[in-house]
């Protein structure tokens, strides 16, 4: 495995100096960039990734809930975009011969898993250079790419980590608030839509994986109690507050991206229309709200580029029931914009998918060039299907 990944990086770096151009298909914008991020962005001697592009260590994080400063290697959540990458690049036509690098990922992604605290469960940091905060939203998107990848490849050691750590999440379930999950383990000062929409997405891709009905049920529970977040006309607000009961009516587009999902895979366990009148309704939403028209005519989606990446995935979950493509061609339009005008002097992207002349020389996150592996993967897989 380990020579056919060497083969397969020396090979990228040759790619890695050409600059892609628009005129290139999704399929090769995605095989072009997955190399230049997956090279860019290793650490070889520790088989992880590094947070940012140029690597500073000085670079400041504002998602964890004490602060923090970029080390030597990234930290779970953005190591996660190269996991979900991976799991799409291997769905291309020939994609087994990505299988290699999906099997380095999950390498890189078993060093955050901790076995000192019971139940186990995926820290923020490697465990092999520290002690950290274990986080319910993260070790949903654990628990998402592990059942993906075993839908993918009939692994059953995926499939087994899939259930494990869903076992972690359920361990911060507790009935005050009428159930949920909250951010970080050992602070129930929030329930939020993030944890609680991965935990929702984590156990319908387990039972699309093993058809146990234990998992439909927790699904629907988690689906359920996330209705307490939704705000008309149908997008999903941050988080409630546990001392108050007061609702953090900030709005992100993965929060509701991931009920969209949700809806859909509901739909298609179920039969029940509801679930897809749902989908539709926060599909509708999210574009009234996040979607603004520009001057030129185009309707921008504002947001991170990893937010908007989930929202893609409701918007092609709904598109594969009802063959709507507007949506899709909205942050369609938005990325070949991005291709044309909003990398740096590495080919890499800006946060704004603008040349928005602030973000050209800042450092390049590791998430937020990871997501456009995936949507290049997402959008190749949908002209082939057309």
């Amino acid at each position: 495995m380990k020579r056919t990944i060497f083969i397969g990086i020396v090979l990228a770096l040759i790619k890695v100096q050409t600059v892609f151009s628009q005129e290139q298909s999704y399929d090769q914008l995605a095989r072009h960039y997955f190399h230049k991020v997956w090279n860019y962005y290793r650490v070889p001697q520790y088989g992880l990734f590094a947070e940012f592009y140029p690597q500073a260590h000085t670079d400041t994080l504002t998602y964890l809930q004490q602060g923090g400063t970029s080390k030597v290697a990234s930290y779970l959540w953005p190591l996660s975009g190269i996991v979900s990458a991976c799991n799409r690049m291997i769905k291309l036509p020939g994609g087994s011969q990505f299988l290699p690098y999906l099997d380095s990922a999950m390498m890189a992604m078993e060093q955050y898993r901790d076995t000192l605290r019971h139940p186990p469960g995926y820290q923020a940091y490697p465990a092999r250079f520290e002690k950290v905060d274990r986080y319910y939203d993260d070790n949903g998107l654990v628990a998402i790419d592990y059942a993906e990848a075993y839908l993918s490849t009939g692994n059953p050691v995926y499939l087994k980590r899939a259930k494990d750590v869903f076992r972690f999440i359920l361990s911060g379930w507790s009935d005050d608030m009428g159930g949920g999950v909250s951010w970080l383990e050992g602070h129930r000062d929030q329930k939020p839509a993030c944890s609680n929409g991965m935990a929702t997405l984590a156990a319908l891709k387990l039972y699309s994986a093993t058809k146990e009905r234990y998992y439909l049920n927790w699904g629907k529970k988690f689906y359920n109690w996330m209705k307490c977040l939704r705000q008309p006309p149908g997008i999903y607000a941050n988080d409630i507050k546990t001392k108050d009961s007061s609702i953090n009516k900030t709005y992100y587009t993965y929060n509701s991206g991931s009920m969209l999902e949700a809806s859909v895979l509901l739909y298609q366990f179920t039969s029940d229309t509801s679930y897809l009148n749902e989908a539709r309704t926060i599909a509708q939403a999210t574009l009234a709200h996040f979607g603004k028209k520009q001057a030129d005519g185009r309707i921008v989606i504002l947001d991170l580029p990893w937010f908007v990446t989930v929202l893609f995935r409701g918007y092609e979950a709904l598109y594969h029931i009802d063959k709507n493509s507007r949506y899709i061609q909205i942050i369609r339009s938005n990325i070949d914009y991005a291709c044309k005008h909003g990398r740096d002097k590495y080919g890499l992207f800006n946060t704004s998918w603008t040349n928005s002349k602030d973000e050209y020389e800042k450092p390049k996150w590791l998430l937020d060039e990871a997501c456009m592996v995936e949507l290049f993967a997402r959008l190749a897989l949908l002209e082939g299907k057309q």
